[in-house]
């Protein structure tokens, strides 16, 4: 079987999966997403060591996981997690690393490399927000606001590697993505505008009654699209650091958990933040 018709089937598979758990909600949504943070954890926690680094493994795994948990937890009000809380767990975390890896162990940079394996997958977690938000009225709704960043940085990416291929000719950042080009920069822009629109009208004000007006549209799309080329960049810079291709071999034909979600970590935060800003009811 050839690495496309692997990732095709993949792809196939994958997406309804994922419509399905973010419908469901819940816990079956938060235990999901902590699995992508706890793998995506793991793939960092590999990548580090292969950079020279020694993280500690197993506490950022299990701290990563338990970040989309605690969130659920959190608007169950089952308990809330306080500044003082990340603090203790700061704390804990730094005590862990300098009594694990002594003096010659570098514990410092254990420990801000550890710290960056448990924050950096478990961005993962402001999926739940979008699908729990105050604008949003059941599980369709939910979805549809949980799918309009991820729709758009699709777009943006496909818009990227299509203006790209047909018309790049100045490279972006060649030591760090030989491929990426100026022009399928600008391009992916292009397109993350016109996919949000289509998005918005077609699917967010029919079946989430949102909609966003003409300047926050545009305010979006580039803010998404920005912030998805830079979390693309990003995760090739740890690659290339690390001397890696794919984060992992978990996903055929896809790489790992990171390749896959590396966009959507950057712009899933930014995306919860100008919805909350920009958000209007749709007019009947």
């Amino acid at each position: 079987m050839s690495e496309l018709t692997r990732r095709v089937l993949f792809a196939l598979l994958g997406a309804p999966l994922t419509v399905a758990l973010i419908f469901i909600g819940g816990w079956v949504f938060a235990a999901a997403l902590g699995a992508v943070a706890a793998i995506g954890a793991w793939e960092l926690v590999r990548m580090a060591k292969t950079s020279g680094s020694e993280p500690l493994e197993i506490p950022a795994i299990m701290l990563a996981a338990a970040i989309p948990l605690a969130v659920h937890a959190n608007y169950l009000g089952v308990f809330r997690v306080t500044v003082t809380f990340g603090v203790l767990a700061f704390l804990a975390l730094l005590a862990t690393a300098i009594w694990a890896r002594g003096v010659e162990g570098r514990p410092l940079v254990s420990f801000s490399v550890t710290l960056v394996c448990i924050i950096y997958p478990a961005l993962v977690s402001y999926m739940y927000p979008l699908r729990y938000h105050d604008y949003t009225v059941g599980a369709l709704a939910g979805t549809m606001l949980v799918m309009f960043p991820i729709a758009v940085t699709w777009a943006t990416d496909t818009g990227a590697y299509a203006f790209g291929r047909m018309l790049g000719r100045h490279k972006l950042i060649p030591a760090v993505s030989p491929a990426k080009t100026i022009e399928g920069a600008i391009g992916g822009l292009v397109v993350a505008v016109l996919g949000t629109w289509i998005f918005a009208q077609f699917l967010l004000r029919p079946f989430a009654q949102l909609t966003l007006s003409p300047i926050g549209l545009v305010t979006f799309a580039i803010a998404v699209g920005v912030f998805g080329q830079l979390g693309d960049l990003a995760e090739s810079l740890l690659k290339r650091d690390a001397g890696v291709k794919d984060s992992s071999k978990l996903l055929p034909g896809h790489g790992g958990i990171l390749d896959r979600f590396d966009s959507l970590l950057f712009v899933l935060p930014v995306a919860y933040l100008l919805l909350s800003a920009l958000l209007l009811p749709a007019p009947v």
